[in-house]
């Protein structure tokens, strides 16, 4: 039998604290490793598997456009991408009327700071202390958090940050040189730290009055996550930009720049060869249909409001709060949480962390009512 653990370790640049499993196989909210054993999966490939593993409505979808065609670049048109082009405007929040189309969270965030400054003239830009943004270079400029960032100073300059929910701190960053404001509306990486409704409200009122671009990072919130099929929907907010990834596509690597009509982009000044290939698109035509046909948002919604309904009757010594908005949950200890996800791992469940003392929580929208019983069991047990 091949021992791929010491094949990767062998193979693989070292970019990625592993753990002792192999992933072999997927079927909705269970995967299996390489010795048949399964877990129930709460990574949900960091909010990649909103539909679950091998979601049947992707799958057909990517057979039959990858019997036409796989990939068209931007300077032809595509009757795939025309169609997901459309579908993604008519679902979104109001005022977003075009996207650009790349192929992950960190590259809609990289365009959304080059369409503030190309279309705002100014160059600086205010986000929320905690924030996680992605990893190349502009992403992570604007990522808080300097253990992501001190090895690759000096990263791109004019970000600034104040404390997440603080209006009156952040209103005293604005200067005339303020292109945006990027903010999530729940910070998954941050330690899922929600955000709050008086705050959006005049952030977003503020940028109205000082011509200020209003940008929302829903990589990770979008889609049904959070129990709408946006997470600013909860606030009532119309952004200038959406930044949209992970489950756009059912599993299939895809981003989205969703842009009101103040932004402003030539020909020629941004691009990307893979971004809106027929495949990916085909796969989020499918994905978004499959959520509003089976309204996962409300599942989230529901789901995730019996965990935390089970949860809160008991009591627990170590925790020190639960987070909860839909399916995305955190649960912060008094203590570091990595021993904990390693005997809920030797459980058969799978969590992964927010920060050093939050247990994160992201299973499928799809997840069976018994399987998640079974991780509110396995919780009290190990956080009792």
């Amino acid at each position: 039998m091949i021992n791929y653990i010491e094949l990767e370790q062998k193979y693989e640049l070292g970019t990625y604290p592993k753990r002792e499993v192999t992933i072999v196989k997927g079927e909705n909210d269970i995967v299996w490793d390489d010795s048949g054993r399964k877990y129930i999966d709460c990574v949900g490939g960091f909010g990649v598997a909103n539909l679950g593993h091998r979601n049947p409505a992707i799958l057909q979808a990517i057979r039959e456009q990858s019997e036409k065609l796989i990939t068209c670049p931007g300077i032809f048109h595509n009757d795939t991408r025309a169609l997901l082009l459309e579908k993604l405007v008519k679902v979104s929040p109001e005022g977003l009327q075009r996207a650009f189309l790349c192929n992950s969270g960190t590259e809609t965030i990289e365009a959304a700071i080059k369409f503030s400054r190309l279309s705002s003239g100014k160059t600086e830009m205010i986000c929320a202390m905690r924030s996680f943004h992605g990893r190349t270079l502009g992403a992570l400029s604007a990522t808080f958090d300097s253990k992501y960032k001190d090895d690759f100073q000096p990263l791109v300059p004019g970000f600034h940050f104040a404390p997440f929910n603080n209006f009156e701190k952040l209103q005293k960053l604005v200067n005339t040189n303020t292109a945006a404001i990027l903010l999530e509306i729940v910070q998954g990486e941050g330690g899922v730290n929600i955000g709050k409704k008086e705050y959006f409200q005049n952030v977003q009122n503020l940028c109205r009055e000082k011509n200020i671009i209003f940008i929302i990072d829903e990589v990770q919130t979008g889609f049904g996550r959070t129990g709408r099929l946006f997470a600013c929907e909860h606030f009532d907010l119309a952004p200038d930009m959406l930044c949209l990834a992970k489950s756009i596509a059912g599993g299939i690597p895809m981003g989205a720049v969703l842009c009101s009509d103040r932004i402003e982009v030539e020909p020629g000044k941004h691009g990307t060869t893979f971004g809106g290939n027929p495949l990916a698109c085909a796969a989020s035509l499918a994905a978004i249909d499959f959520i509003l046909e089976k309204q996962l948002y409300k599942q989230a919604e529901e789901k995730g409001n019996y965990f935390i309904e089970e949860m809160r009757k008991h009591e627990f010594t170590v925790v020190r709060e639960i987070r909860q908005i839909g399916l995305m949950i955190g649960i912060e200890l008094k203590e570091k949480c990595k021993p904990y996800i390693l005997k809920l791992m030797d459980e058969g469940v799978l969590t992964f962390p927010a920060g050093t003392t939050v247990i994160r929580l992201l299973p499928p929208l799809t997840i069976e009512y018994k399987n998640l019983e079974k991780v509110i069991k396995i919780l009290i047990k190990l956080l009792k």
